[in-house]
């Protein structure tokens, strides 16, 4: 039995998986806006799980927004800013008495993706979320790719490439300390912005809105392809992925899948400019389903 959980910004999520990959249960709880909660919330969970299921699950996959720190084994770089300087696996595993194993949320994503996902049966998987935070997660030839400082994927703290003086440079202030991260550009919040001004987080419905003639929505849309374009070219011109699956709530927008493919032979360094742009194939339950095989993972 694998067990997971993905700790999300509004929802945290667990799933049991059998040895065959299939779902013995599923459950999802909004996410504490404190540390003391978050634990609670998800040792809550676990113990709920063992209990229903009759099982000891004596090992926990658990993907978060941010990572452990390779010298102080600190969560870092979080934007569910709580966790930053935590010690989140071994503060669970304590109070589990379990082995608790934590890796990035989008990692988890390629994971689960590349498993039996969008991305199976590709070599190089590229697996971006695109919702309230912006990451990606890297595995080549069925394994996670973590990198020397576990900062692999961090694609959404890079800059966005190509960027126009004044519109777009130095851009938005990221909450990391820089301007012009992806993060700022790319995120949920920051199309909803876009759309119907500051302090709107929602880009809801936006799509439908552009069909009946909001002109608003239709030009955030078209700068959101824009630059996911470029931010993806970028990605090709060193990576070359075989494939790229979004999941996260803008992994919905329908548009994006022909828009943004279109428009990379202006940015990408070659005389072809191919890229398989998919969605997620288990939606906003992919990185559970991947936190669930973390220990798989090595």
């Amino acid at each position: 039995m694998r067990i997971g959980i993905d700790l999300g910004g509004t929802k945290t999520e667990i799933v049991a998986l059998d040895d065959g990959g299939a779902v013995r249960l599923r459950r999802r709880i909004p996410t504490p806006g404190d540390y003391d909660g978050i634990i609670a919330g998800m040792a809550g969970l676990v113990e709920g799980a063992a209990s229903e299921l009759g099982a000891t699950l004596p090992r926990l996959g658990i993907g978060i927004p941010g990572s452990l720190s390779p010298a102080s084994g600190l969560v870092r770089n979080a934007n569910t800013q709580c966790l930053n300087g935590r010690a989140l696996d071994r503060d669970l595993a304590a109070r589990l008495g379990r082995d608790v194993r934590v890796s990035n949320d989008a990692n988890c994503l390629a994971l689960s993706e590349a498993a039996d996902g969008a991305g199976a049966g590709y070599g190089t998987v590229f697996a971006v979320i695109l919702g309230t935070g912006v990451g990606a997660g890297l595995v080549v030839q069925g394994r996670l790719i973590e990198g020397l400082n576990r900062v692999a994927g961090e694609w959404g703290h890079t800059p966005l490439p190509w960027s126009t003086p004044g519109e777009e440079h130095p851009g938005p202030r990221c909450w990391c300390g820089l301007h012009g991260c992806l993060e700022t550009f790319l995120c949920g919040p920051a199309l909803a912005a876009d759309w119907k001004g500051e302090g709107h987080r929602d880009a809801g419905g936006i799509e439908d809105a552009a069909a009946a003639g909001d002109t608003r929505a239709a030009a955030a849309l078209e700068r959101h392809a824009s630059r996911l374009a470029r931010a993806l070219a970028a990605t090709a011109n060193l990576l070359d992925p075989d494939v790229v699956v979004l999941g996260g709530g803008l992994s919905n927008l329908r548009g994006i899948y022909a828009a943004v493919p279109a428009l990379l032979p202006r940015y990408v360094f070659g005389d072809v400019a191919r890229i398989n742009l998919v969605p997620a194939r288990h939606g906003d339950s992919s990185g559970v389903f991947g936190a669930a095989r973390l220990w798989d993972a090595g």
